[in-house]
């Protein structure tokens, strides 16, 4: 048994996951990196749009900080979130974008003079400041008062991790490129790193650490249509669910994007309509202003899916022989902006649809593209019931995202989050407490218990395929636990999945060969994705209401007085063929904004009985500080500034912005 020893271990090379590296890498200790693949290859870099930071530069940034952020944010996760991990996200943002353009990252600019933009349909143009110029540049996403969302073309995730990376690499920190983590390594009360296997010899290694942060993205694959990559099946969100202790939160929060290409499922930025593009329905009618006449095509991506939906139900979609959709038309933005700005969605058209979009309309449907539950953490990033065990990133419920994310607060997260988690760990790390005390017994044990596992899959006298019951999970849970939820559906995908972790129980493997074998990967994930499956699902059925992304057909009131709460999955391992659900209630009372309206459909909802107690107290707060220091009034509503790493708790700059806060000029 080959046992590696570090200060710190992140599972996963993405944004976040280098972020946090980086961070305890420059307080002095040693980290080690696990990724399925070379960290360039990470999901991070399909990110295309762009990153939400409220700087301010541009005309229609005008006047933008983080109060604004932090509103669309908790507007946008329709009152899911917790509202301090929201402020400490919209306070170090900008610090965030501006620490990556340091490194490397070009990130679009401000220029001087008049420019034309194409807004609801029409092309305008927009002064930008002279003093503005050469500053950090936005532009336009949905759900949002401000444009905010910093951008390099249509490849900012690309960029982003590309220029991570190598800040890994001046940092000298290991990534151990090819290893999966398939076990943590606990004794119920606090995590010591996990058992690991090698890709391509299959050798099994045990990593030891004092801190071991979980960063793998979402588990989009547990879905057949998604625009996640193949290497996005959750893994590091289910070994946590798997030591039995940690527990996930708002599972059944699953976001689906507006734009997928049809029928591939490949992402198309939200950018396309941030820069004014259109959805069209059979007709070439334009019908989100039928739907939502103010926001149009730029509502929360939760709405303008569900109205997507609505439209081609209601027989406005356009008939294929891959079935129906709608179309996306970006050709009035024009040849020299899509290839200068969206040359990425122009590549994408044309490599899998064989469409120019330059000319041609685009077909999209929604599809599965976010996760916003994941390892349940509290705002330093540690899971509370495993010490020593943190999350960043998508596998995280952090939860700044609640039950809806707005597009941008995704990549920004991974920055913000592994500066903060980072930063956290390091502490952690550096504490008495933080001492590596474990048995070998303990690490041999686990060794075992994972040898055995996978050598049982070799040795069944199943007839089981793995790839087979992946499939049938993926197509239930697209038809059953999709952006329409019912709870008869809902209750049919967790009796089928039940009974598909009856079959999974007889999977066997036709080949014990060391090394890379396809078909044991299947076979050890299938068990896991089995796992979240139904913690979506069974969370989805038990939560009788629509909130966010979280839509019932026989629900569909938001229900503040009753589900205000988070979902808290944990799974026995020994006893339980289900998850368990508890709740974690949200305290209005200590809420900066208590819960409203969204601003999109209907005003109908069932309200939480404090909820009037609360907003009379922060409009009298609000009301001493009219004109007056935002700050100030800011931290008597709900102060947060001292869960922040030290490092990161000063003031964000901002042009024409006074030292109260308030924007005094617009400059020219």
């Amino acid at each position: 048994m080959k046992t590696i020893y570090t200060d710190a271990l992140v599972i996963g090379g993405g944004l976040a996951g280098l972020r946090a590296a980086i961070g305890v890498r420059r307080a002095g200790h040693d980290v080690i990196v696990l990724s399925l693949v070379p960290p360039k290859r990470s999901h991070s870099a399909a990110a295309q749009g762009g990153m939400q930071a409220s700087l301010g530069n541009t005309n229609k940034g005008l006047g933008d900080n983080e109060d604004i952020h932090f509103a669309d944010t908790v507007k946008g996760s329709d009152w899911g979130c917790d509202q301090d991990v929201a402020r400490m996200f919209v306070n170090t943002a900008p610090k965030a974008v501006r620490e990556l353009a340091a490194w490397g990252v070009p990130w679009g600019r401000v220029s001087r003079g008049s420019h034309e933009h194409v807004i609801d349909g029409k092309t305008v143009s927009l002064p930008e400041r002279d003093d503005a110029h050469g500053m950090i540049a936005a532009r336009n996403f949905g759900g949002t008062q401000k444009w905010r969302t910093c951008y390099v073309s249509d490849g900012t995730g690309h960029s982003m991790l590309y220029t991570m990376s190598n800040q890994a690499i001046a940092e000298n920190i290991p990534v151990h490129e090819r290893m999966e983590a398939i076990s943590l390594i606990h004794d119920g009360e606090r995590c010591y790193g996990a058992v690991v296997r090698n890709l391509m010899t299959g050798e099994l290694v045990t990593y030891i650490a004092k801190a071991t942060c979980i960063a793998t993205g979402g588990y989009g694959r547990i879905y057949r249509a998604t625009t996640n990559a193949v290497i996005n099946e959750g893994m590091g969100t289910a070994i946590a669910l798997e030591t039995g202790v940690a527990t996930l939160g708002n599972m059944e929060a699953v976001q689906f994007h507006p734009t997928g290409i049809f029928p591939a499922g490949i992402l198309v930025t939200e950018g396309c309509r941030g820069d004014g593009g259109l959805l069209l329905d059979r007709d070439l009618h334009r019908f989100m202003p039928d739907y939502e006449p103010e926001k149009k095509e730029l509502a929360s991506r939760d709405v303008v899916s569900r109205w997507m939906e609505h439209h081609i139900l209601s027989g406005k979609g356009v008939q294929s022989r891959f079935g129906e959709h709608l179309w996306l038309d970006i050709r009035l933005l024009g040849k020299k902006h899509i290839e200068g700005k969206l040359r990425e969605v122009k590549e994408i058209c044309e490599y899998f649809l064989g469409v120019d979009p330059i000319k041609d309309l685009i077909p999209v449907r929604p599809c599965q593209h976010y996760s916003m539950g994941g390892v349940r953490t509290n705002y330093k990033g540690e899971s509370p019931q495993l010490r020593g065990l943190f999350a960043a990133g998508e596998a995280a419920c952090w939860d700044m995202h609640g039950f809806n994310r707005l597009g941008g607060n995704s990549v920004a997260e991974t920055a913000v989050a592994g500066m903060i988690v980072g930063e956290f760990m390091a502490d952690y790390v550096g504490t008495e407490g933080a001492d590596i005390t474990v048995s070998t017994a303990l690490i041999r044990d686990a060794y075992n218990m994972q040898a055995s596992r996978l050598a049982g899959y070799c040795n069944s006298k199943g007839n089981e395929n793995p790839f087979h019951i992946m499939r049938s999970m993926q197509e239930l849970m697209s038809s059953n636990v999709a952006i329409f939820r019912h709870g008869d559906k809902l209750q049919e995908a967790v009796s089928q999945l039940q009974a598909l972790r009856e079959r999974a129980k007889n999977i066997a493997v036709h080949s014990s060969a060391r090394g890379g074998s396809p078909e044991l990967v299947a076979a050890y994930r299938v068990e896991s994705m089995l796992r979240l499956s139904l913690c979506v699902a069974q969370g989805a059925l038990a939560r009788e209401e629509s909130r966010g992304a979280h839509f019932r057909e026989d629900f569909k009131l938001r229900n503040d007085k009753d589900w205000l709460c988070r979902t808290l999955a944990s799974w026995n391992m020994s006893e339980d063929f289900m998850p368990t659900l508890n709740y974690e209630p949200l305290d209005v009372m200590k809420m900066e904004m208590p819960p409203g309206w969204r601003g999109y459909g209907a005003k109908d909802r069932v309200d939480h009985p404090d909820t009037p107690v609360r907003q009379a107290e922060v409009d009298s707060i609000k009301a001493k500080y009219e004109n007056g220091n935002r700050f100030d009034c800011q931290d008597e509503l709900m102060a947060y500034r001292a869960k922040l790493p030290e490092a990161l708790q000063g003031k964000n700059a901002r042009l024409g912005e006074d030292d109260n806060g308030r924007l005094v000029e617009a400059g020219n």
